[in-house]
Protein backbone atom coordinates (compact mmCIF):
# COMPACT_ATOMS: atom_id res chain seq x y z
CA UNK A 1 0.00 0.00 0.00
CA UNK A 2 0.94 3.57 -0.84
CA UNK A 3 2.26 5.78 1.97
CA UNK A 4 0.05 9.11 2.02
CA UNK A 5 3.38 10.86 1.73
CA UNK A 6 5.01 9.09 -0.82
CA UNK A 7 7.12 11.17 -2.91
CA UNK A 8 6.79 14.33 -0.90
CA UNK A 9 9.22 16.45 1.40
CA UNK A 10 8.81 17.84 4.10
CA UNK A 11 10.84 20.71 6.40
CA UNK A 12 10.05 20.38 10.05
CA UNK A 13 11.13 23.37 12.37
CA UNK A 14 12.67 22.23 16.00
CA UNK A 15 12.52 18.46 15.40
CA UNK A 16 14.76 17.45 17.92
CA UNK A 17 11.99 17.23 20.73
CA UNK A 18 8.18 16.75 21.56
CA UNK A 19 5.70 17.91 19.17
CA UNK A 20 8.49 18.45 16.20
CA UNK A 21 10.16 15.09 17.16
CA UNK A 22 7.19 13.53 16.58
CA UNK A 23 5.51 15.36 13.49
CA UNK A 24 9.00 14.66 12.01
CA UNK A 25 8.82 10.79 12.29
CA UNK A 26 5.15 10.87 11.75
CA UNK A 27 5.57 12.50 8.52
CA UNK A 28 8.75 10.13 7.52
CA UNK A 29 6.75 6.73 8.54
CA UNK A 30 4.05 8.00 5.84
CA UNK A 31 6.54 7.98 3.64
CA UNK A 32 7.81 11.87 2.99
CA UNK A 33 11.36 12.60 3.19
CA UNK A 34 12.10 14.55 6.09
CA UNK A 35 14.18 18.07 6.92
CA UNK A 36 15.01 17.21 10.73
CA UNK A 37 15.57 20.87 12.14
CA UNK A 38 17.93 21.39 14.33
CA UNK A 39 19.25 24.39 16.16
CA UNK A 40 22.97 24.96 16.09
CA UNK A 41 24.55 23.02 19.36
CA UNK A 42 21.61 20.55 19.43
CA UNK A 43 22.06 17.29 18.20
CA UNK A 44 19.37 15.60 15.74
CA UNK A 45 20.42 12.01 16.25
CA UNK A 46 17.52 10.96 18.30
CA UNK A 47 14.83 11.88 15.94
CA UNK A 48 16.87 10.53 12.77
CA UNK A 49 17.24 7.01 14.84
CA UNK A 50 13.31 7.26 15.86
CA UNK A 51 12.89 8.17 11.88
CA UNK A 52 14.89 4.93 11.31
CA UNK A 53 13.03 2.62 13.10
CA UNK A 54 9.80 3.58 12.10
CA UNK A 55 10.81 2.87 8.65
CA UNK A 56 11.06 6.31 7.59
CA UNK A 57 13.80 8.53 5.72
CA UNK A 58 15.24 12.20 7.20
CA UNK A 59 18.07 14.46 7.23
CA UNK A 60 19.41 16.82 9.43
CA UNK A 61 19.66 20.86 8.78
CA UNK A 62 20.64 23.68 10.88
CA UNK A 63 19.29 27.04 11.72
CA UNK A 64 18.09 29.40 14.49
CA UNK A 65 15.33 30.89 13.95
CA UNK A 66 16.71 33.83 14.73
CA UNK A 67 18.66 33.57 12.14
CA UNK A 68 16.31 34.52 8.56
CA UNK A 69 19.71 34.32 6.26
CA UNK A 70 20.04 30.60 7.67
CA UNK A 71 16.47 29.83 7.52
CA UNK A 72 16.57 30.78 3.98
CA UNK A 73 19.82 28.67 3.46
CA UNK A 74 17.75 26.24 5.39
CA UNK A 75 14.68 25.98 2.58
CA UNK A 76 16.91 26.05 -0.09
CA UNK A 77 19.10 22.76 1.31
CA UNK A 78 16.41 20.73 1.92
CA UNK A 79 14.54 21.51 -1.15
CA UNK A 80 18.20 20.44 -3.04
CA UNK A 81 18.26 17.42 -1.27
CA UNK A 82 14.81 16.69 -1.73
CA UNK A 83 14.61 17.86 -5.40
CA UNK A 84 11.38 19.27 -4.14
CA UNK A 85 9.84 21.12 -1.30
CA UNK A 86 5.82 20.00 -0.75
CA UNK A 87 5.59 20.94 3.30
CA UNK A 88 6.44 22.94 5.79
CA UNK A 89 5.75 22.66 9.92
CA UNK A 90 6.60 25.68 11.52
CA UNK A 91 7.02 24.27 15.09
CA UNK A 92 10.22 25.91 16.52
CA UNK A 93 9.34 27.70 20.08
CA UNK A 94 10.92 29.20 23.19
CA UNK A 95 9.06 29.71 26.20
CA UNK A 96 10.96 31.01 28.83
CA UNK A 97 8.21 30.88 31.99
CA UNK A 98 8.37 34.49 33.50
CA UNK A 99 5.86 37.29 34.77
CA UNK A 100 5.65 40.46 32.53
CA UNK A 101 7.16 42.76 34.96
CA UNK A 102 10.71 40.60 34.97
CA UNK A 103 10.58 40.14 31.35
CA UNK A 104 13.05 42.28 29.52
CA UNK A 105 13.16 44.11 26.52
CA UNK A 106 15.85 41.64 25.39
CA UNK A 107 13.32 38.87 27.08
CA UNK A 108 10.94 39.95 24.52
CA UNK A 109 13.32 40.37 21.29
CA UNK A 110 14.08 36.87 21.69
CA UNK A 111 10.53 35.68 22.12
CA UNK A 112 9.02 37.63 18.92
CA UNK A 113 12.15 36.67 17.01
CA UNK A 114 12.20 33.15 17.32
CA UNK A 115 8.53 32.63 17.28
CA UNK A 116 7.19 35.92 15.10
CA UNK A 117 9.45 36.41 13.17
CA UNK A 118 11.23 33.01 12.71
CA UNK A 119 7.44 31.65 12.00
CA UNK A 120 7.21 34.29 9.28
CA UNK A 121 10.44 33.68 7.41
CA UNK A 122 10.34 29.59 7.21
CA UNK A 123 6.80 29.82 6.32
CA UNK A 124 7.29 32.57 3.45
CA UNK A 125 10.36 31.67 2.65
CA UNK A 126 8.94 27.78 2.34
CA UNK A 127 6.13 29.33 0.70
CA UNK A 128 7.87 31.23 -2.57
CA UNK A 129 9.69 28.21 -2.85
CA UNK A 130 6.97 25.95 -3.68
CA UNK A 131 5.68 28.85 -6.02
CA UNK A 132 9.06 28.41 -7.72
CA UNK A 133 8.59 24.68 -8.31
CA UNK A 134 4.90 25.27 -8.84
CA UNK A 135 3.08 22.09 -7.27
CA UNK A 136 1.57 23.74 -4.57
CA UNK A 137 1.89 22.58 -1.16
CA UNK A 138 1.20 23.25 2.43
CA UNK A 139 1.99 24.82 5.75
CA UNK A 140 1.11 23.99 9.32
CA UNK A 141 2.28 26.82 11.88
CA UNK A 142 2.54 25.54 15.26
CA UNK A 143 0.49 28.03 17.67
CA UNK A 144 -1.18 27.06 21.22
CA UNK A 145 -3.66 27.47 23.74
CA UNK A 146 -1.89 30.74 25.17
CA UNK A 147 -3.59 32.49 21.83
CA UNK A 148 -6.62 32.41 23.65
CA UNK A 149 -5.78 32.37 27.80
CA UNK A 150 -3.53 34.27 29.64
CA UNK A 151 -0.86 32.56 31.80
CA UNK A 152 0.83 34.85 34.82
CA UNK A 153 4.45 33.70 33.95
CA UNK A 154 3.66 33.90 29.87
CA UNK A 155 2.67 37.05 29.14
CA UNK A 156 4.81 37.95 26.28
CA UNK A 157 4.92 34.02 24.89
CA UNK A 158 0.89 34.40 24.64
CA UNK A 159 1.31 37.20 22.53
CA UNK A 160 4.10 35.66 20.49
CA UNK A 161 1.12 32.26 19.94
CA UNK A 162 -1.44 34.65 19.28
CA UNK A 163 0.76 36.68 16.63
CA UNK A 164 1.14 33.42 15.16
CA UNK A 165 -2.51 32.33 14.69
CA UNK A 166 -3.40 35.76 12.78
CA UNK A 167 -0.10 34.84 10.75
CA UNK A 168 -1.56 31.67 9.87
CA UNK A 169 -5.08 32.81 9.24
CA UNK A 170 -3.88 35.53 6.72
CA UNK A 171 -1.07 33.90 5.01
CA UNK A 172 -3.60 31.28 4.06
CA UNK A 173 -5.60 34.03 2.74
CA UNK A 174 -3.21 35.02 -0.04
CA UNK A 175 -1.45 31.68 -0.57
CA UNK A 176 -4.33 29.69 -1.86
CA UNK A 177 -3.53 31.49 -5.19
CA UNK A 178 -1.13 29.22 -5.74
CA UNK A 179 -2.39 26.64 -4.50
CA UNK A 180 -0.97 26.48 -1.02
CA UNK A 181 -2.96 25.45 2.04
CA UNK A 182 -1.79 27.24 5.26
CA UNK A 183 -3.99 25.93 8.82
CA UNK A 184 -2.18 26.39 12.70
CA UNK A 185 -2.69 23.75 15.24
CA UNK A 186 -3.57 25.44 18.90
CA UNK A 187 -2.12 22.63 21.21
CA UNK A 188 -3.29 22.64 25.26
CA UNK A 189 -1.22 20.88 27.65
CA UNK A 190 1.25 18.05 25.79
CA UNK A 191 4.47 16.18 27.74
CA UNK A 192 6.85 18.04 26.23
CA UNK A 193 10.23 19.62 27.59
CA UNK A 194 8.71 22.92 27.17
CA UNK A 195 6.14 21.84 29.37
CA UNK A 196 7.60 20.42 31.55
CA UNK A 197 8.36 22.82 34.49
CA UNK A 198 4.93 23.63 34.63
CA UNK A 199 3.50 19.99 34.45
CA UNK A 200 5.95 18.58 37.02
CA UNK A 201 4.27 20.56 39.69
CA UNK A 202 1.72 18.80 41.36
CA UNK A 203 -0.91 21.67 42.03
CA UNK A 204 -0.81 22.88 38.17
CA UNK A 205 -1.03 19.05 36.77
CA UNK A 206 -4.13 19.11 38.87
CA UNK A 207 -5.96 22.23 37.24
CA UNK A 208 -4.88 21.30 34.13
CA UNK A 209 -6.59 17.36 34.75
CA UNK A 210 -9.62 18.52 36.80
CA UNK A 211 -10.54 21.04 33.45
CA UNK A 212 -9.43 18.78 30.58
CA UNK A 213 -12.49 16.99 29.42
CA UNK A 214 -10.39 14.01 28.57
CA UNK A 215 -8.59 14.25 32.10
CA UNK A 216 -5.29 13.61 30.49
CA UNK A 217 -2.58 15.74 29.22
CA UNK A 218 -1.51 14.80 25.51
CA UNK A 219 1.82 12.64 24.22
CA UNK A 220 3.02 14.55 21.25
CA UNK A 221 2.33 12.03 19.12
CA UNK A 222 -1.12 12.84 19.75
CA UNK A 223 -0.51 16.53 17.88
CA UNK A 224 1.44 15.06 14.87
CA UNK A 225 -1.51 13.04 13.83
CA UNK A 226 -2.72 16.21 14.14
CA UNK A 227 -0.48 18.12 11.79
CA UNK A 228 -0.20 14.81 9.01
CA UNK A 229 -4.08 15.43 8.86
CA UNK A 230 -3.96 18.90 7.65
CA UNK A 231 -0.87 18.24 5.58
CA UNK A 232 -2.57 15.43 4.02
CA UNK A 233 -5.66 15.47 1.04
CA UNK A 234 -7.48 14.37 3.40
CA UNK A 235 -7.92 18.09 4.22
CA UNK A 236 -7.68 19.09 0.91
CA UNK A 237 -10.49 22.19 1.77
CA UNK A 238 -9.12 23.13 4.79
CA UNK A 239 -6.97 26.41 4.75
CA UNK A 240 -6.61 29.31 7.09
CA UNK A 241 -8.31 27.11 9.84
CA UNK A 242 -6.77 27.52 13.60
CA UNK A 243 -7.38 24.14 15.20
CA UNK A 244 -7.50 23.94 18.77
CA UNK A 245 -6.15 20.80 20.04
CA UNK A 246 -6.60 20.40 24.09
CA UNK A 247 -9.17 18.10 24.68
CA UNK A 248 -11.97 20.01 26.18
CA UNK A 249 -9.70 22.02 28.34
CA UNK A 250 -10.87 26.04 27.20
CA UNK A 251 -14.39 25.09 27.55
CA UNK A 252 -14.02 24.72 31.05
CA UNK A 253 -10.88 26.82 31.98
CA UNK A 254 -13.62 29.04 33.92
CA UNK A 255 -15.38 26.62 36.13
Amino acid sequence: MTRRFEGKVALVTGATTGIGQATAVRLASDGALVGVNRKPGIDATETLDMIKAAGGEGFAVEADMRDPVAVTAMVKEVAARGGRLDYVVSNAAINPFMPWDSTSIDDFDELFETNVRGSWVICTEGAKQMIAEGHGGAIVMISSISAHVGSPNQVAYCGTKGAISMLGKALGSVLGNNGIRVNVVEPGAVKTNMSAPMLDMPDVMKYYLDRIALHRVADPSELASTVAFLLSDDASYVTSATLLVDAGFIVNAEL
